[in-house]
């Protein structure tokens, strides 16, 4: 039931965008209200979360981190592990947010002779790394359906994705590549027992939802041809804020659009969510310099302390009658 149920909900969006285009004829529901609904849900509630987590007290410095400190000069620091600076934390999230440096090991608990062992998941990481490398050429891709005249950068970005030149039309290599990055993790999903048990149906719904948006743009790029100009047209209008929709544009356009919009509306509610949080998370944006500097919990209520200082000036004739030490004469 945790992958029916998802796989069942997406069938229901593709069935329902196909009703209501091909039955129906609600082009402008499906073109036009629906994504500009879906749009707004998603800027409102990312910012939203955002905010919220902005907002979030964090008294104590809490960076997660391993590999030496920084201490004696003659210790030498990791500083990419253990950022003592700020320059050292950005070096940190820029290869944890680029390059997933944190899932490239001490991910996976194994068994190595008479002890426990933390090794490397490294197919995980390559299919994740895959997945958003694609994803994010894709969705650069896709801007030269909202501009005009489209920028010399996209031009070249699709140029180089097409670069082996297979078939008309060109066959883009992120299309095949984000695809099996998909497929990989849903079948680690599904195969892996530990990992099948600990799935949540908030799991596997945003993964189908990406297979379905990416297997339909694939066949409306390969299979169901459709009006490119029309599409542009579309899109253009809508980013002008003077919407229009063509006549010429097939179903399967609007249904990964309305795949596109449904994962817009998602997003904020879903653990796709990461893409922002992994800027405010505490335990990796912090500078490690608790040896260096003191911080102080704004929130200690003030109380009156008794110093050592203030003990020994109170006791000094008794502690010196015990032939204690004092301090101070």
């Amino acid at each position: 039931m945790k992958i029916l149920y998802p796989l069942l909900g997406v069938l229901a969006l593709v069935l329902l965008a196909y009703a209501g285009v091909a039955g129906a004829h609600l082009n402008v529901l499906f073109g036009i209200v629906v994504p500009y609904l879906a749009f707004l849900l998603f800027l409102v509630g990312f910012m939203v979360r955002v905010i919220t987590w902005g907002r979030s007290p964090v008294p104590f410095r809490i960076p997660t981190t391993c590999g030496q400190q920084k201490s004696l000069p003659w210790i030498k620091q990791n500083r990419l592990e253990n950022p003592s600076s700020a320059l050292g934390v950005v070096g940190r999230m820029a290869l944890e947010v680029l390059l997933f440096r944190s899932l490239f090991r001490n991910l996976k608990t194994e068994k190595r002779g008479d002890r426990l062992a933390y090794g490397s998941a490294k197919w995980l990481w390559l299919g994740g790394l895959v997945f958003h490398w694609s994803f994010l050429i894709i969705v650069l891709r896709h801007l030269r359906l909202f501009m005009e005249p489209v920028p010399v950068l996209i031009m070249q970005l699709a140029n180089l994705d097409s670069f082996l030149q297979i078939g008309v039309p060109l066959f883009y290599i992120t299309d095949g590549l984000i695809l099996a990055a998909l497929t990989y993790l849903f079948l680690r999903r599904v195969l892996v027992p530990q990992i099948r048990y600990i799935s949540l149906q908030a799991d596997y719904f945003p993964l189908f939802l990406f297979l379905g948006i990416a297997a339909s743009g694939v066949l409306m790029r390969y299979v169901w041809k459709v009006d490119i100009v029309a599409v542009k047209a579309l899109t253009m209008s809508l980013v002008t804020l003077r919407p229009e929709v063509p006549l010429a544009i097939g179903a399967i356009f609007y249904i990964h659009l309305f795949l596109v919009s449904a994962v817009f509306a998602y997003f904020p509610l879903s653990k796709l969510m990461h893409m922002g949080g992994v800027f405010l998370s505490p335990t990796r944006n912090m500078i490690n310099n608790s040896r260096s500097v003191r911080h102080l919990n704004p929130w200690n209520y003030p109380v009156q302390v008794h110093t050592y200082e203030a003990y020994e000036a109170e006791f000094r004739a008794k502690m010196k009658k015990a032939g204690l030490p004092l301090e101070t004469e």
